[in-house]
């Protein structure tokens, strides 16, 4: 069960990633987080209102408990944490070919596999062993092929960023793990991306408004509000997937980094990106690896 909700949540990653990379294009970068963080509280003040109200129950789905002040200063750590993550990722991704960034940031399961190992005692059968093999094998393949593309991964600070960017993103995918053992998954969910927009509207006045004359104008675009919304339906299905007992985090994120393949799709038509075919010859092995992912899981 829990891995189907990952592959649901890898489905609105992948086109979360796509609806980012037109967001970016030739945009500012502050704003655009800004905006989307806005976009994605906005749903959940009616199910805030309506679980403080009565009109839903503690049994369903969407139900928001209230939770202690100490829970509210964990969720604020993960905020800073996963705005730190967007930030220079949103950076490389402007920056960067999709097809380059995507991959690289799906190598985060092999650092979020090992922090599993290491906290949660998370065990693999042989099969998913393999399956995790191959799967972050083929998202090397995939963070190399740059090099073809005239990027220097050593000297671009692109580069530099968007691993850091998936550095920070493992570290969060972790402390989801933790979270989700003492705090309702709504709450979580909820709660977090209030933060976000706290954190984000100083960083925009302070940071980016007085130098906005310097640096890429801000476009308006309607793609901008669809990242938080896609990203809302991506998380909802990925924190309903850890909060059952038995699931793994290490399996969950690399099922959820399937969601490469959509961006790369979309990137490869619209985007008319380099080494389509060599890229293509990787991400088979990506689905490869997934498949084996799923069956040992089942």
């Amino acid at each position: 069960m829990w891995w189907i909700l990952a592959l649901v949540s890898a489905l609105f990653l992948g086109v979360y990633d796509v609806v980012k990379k037109v967001s970016l294009n030739n945009n500012a970068v502050f704003p655009i987080l800004l905006f989307s963080s806005i976009s994605s509280s906005l749903l959940f003040i009616p199910l805030l209102y309506f679980s403080k109200s009565g009109l839903l129950n503690e049994s369903s789905l969407f139900y928001i408990p209230t939770i202690s002040t100490t829970e509210h200063l964990m969720l604020l750590l993960k905020s800073v944490i996963v705005v730190g993550s967007w930030s220079f990722s949103f950076f490389a991704l402007k920056h960067l070919p999709l097809t380059i960034v995507a991959p690289i940031r799906a190598t985060g399961p092999l650092w979020t596999l090992i922090g599993a190992i290491i906290i949660f005692n998370e065990r693999l059968s042989p099969l998913q062993w393999i399956g995790i093999i191959i799967t972050l094998g083929f998202f090397y393949l995939f963070s190399i092929a740059g090099k073809t593309e005239g990027i220097n991964f050593k000297r671009n600070k692109w580069i530099l960023f968007i691993i850091i960017g998936t550095l920070l993103g493992a570290v969060s995918g972790l402390y989801d793990k933790f979270l989700l053992q003492k705090i309702n998954r709504m709450a979580v969910q909820c709660y977090f991306t209030f933060y976000q927009v706290a954190l984000m509207i100083p960083i925009v006045l302070i940071i980016w408004l007085p130098q906005k004359g310097k640096t890429t104008p801000f476009k308006w675009r309607w793609s901008i509000p669809l990242i938080g919304i896609f990203l809302i339906i991506a998380d909802f299905f990925y924190f309903y997937a850890l909060h059952i007992p038995d699931s793994m985090i290490s399996v969950i994120s690399a099922l959820r980094r399937g969601g490469v393949i959509i961006a790369f799709t979309f990137a490869a038509i619209f985007f008319n990106e380099k080494n389509i075919k060599v890229k293509a010859l990787y991400l088979l092995g990506i689905l490869i690896g997934i498949t084996l992912l799923i069956f040992g899981t089942k």
